[in-house]
């Protein structure tokens, strides 16, 4: 218990000095919405009917791959992960405490979106607020998982942008918020799906099959889960 509150109080000293986190989790999700959500829905008016579940996977993707994964090789790959084995913490300790601190604070950038959206555009609420948020909170959970894996298998922070960048363009240009996915050709379909913004998106705006929907996202999460813990297993050795 002792080593978990070390964790804890660690984590915390994290989030306090983290620039990234500001700007992934807040900052530039909420100036994407203020710029494209004027855009949005002065081209297309109907926008306003799926605003804020593209928003929010605009914002929770870019808190999540762009975001999460810094911080995970801050932790495992550099002095932190010696100051976590001195005080005891268990080398899973730190994916999860780094992962429930992002949670937290997309969850909270998503609530923002949902209350701002109506107000600044029009933005008509989803019709069934217990779905959509629990809806919401498995989206955030998979995207996590799956950015952890890249936060866990590059050990360079150098590279590590990179590789968060190859992920999160093409799930945001293909999950359907930018324009619909009928659009493009079926290879490129096929290839958005591998994503979880497209069905997180379709979630969201409850598009599709809702069961479909969730099958495929609680598949991401738990392949997305069992490669993290091979992954912090190996750092451990």
């Amino acid at each position: 218990m002792k080593a978990f509150f070390y964790g804890v109080s660690l984590q915390w000293k994290l989030d306090i000095r983290s620039k990234t986190l500001l700007i992934t989790c807040y900052l530039v999700p909420l100036l994407f919405f203020a710029l494209m959500g004027g855009i949005f829905t002065s081209v297309n008016p109907e926008a306003r009917r799926t605003l804020i579940p593209s928003m929010t996977v605009f914002g929770v993707s870019m808190g999540a791959f762009i975001g999460l994964p810094p911080s995970l090789v801050e932790i495992y790959g550099g002095s932190i992960r010696k100051v976590y084995r001195a005080g005891g913490v268990p080398d899973w300790l730190g994916l999860a405490l780094s992962g429930t601190s992002a949670f937290l604070h997309l969850f909270l950038m998503s609530l923002l979106l949902y209350a701002a959206a109506p107000l600044a555009f029009d933005a008509s609420l989803p019709e069934h607020p217990a779905f959509y948020f629990a809806g919401l909170a498995l989206f955030i959970l998979v995207s996590l998982a799956a950015a952890a894996v890249i936060g866990l298998a590059v050990k360079d922070p150098a590279k590590t942008p990179m590789f968060s960048i190859l992920v999160f363009l093409p799930s945001i240009m293909l999950s359907g918020i930018m324009f619909p996915p009928e659009l493009l050709p079926g290879g490129l379909q096929t290839a958005g799906n591998i994503f979880p913004a497209a069905w997180g998106y379709r979630l969201l705006a409850e598009s599709g099959s809702p069961a479909a929907n969730l099958r495929a996202l609680l598949v991401i999460l738990a392949a997305s889960a069992s490669v993290c813990l091979f992954l912090v297993r190996r750092v451990g050795k």
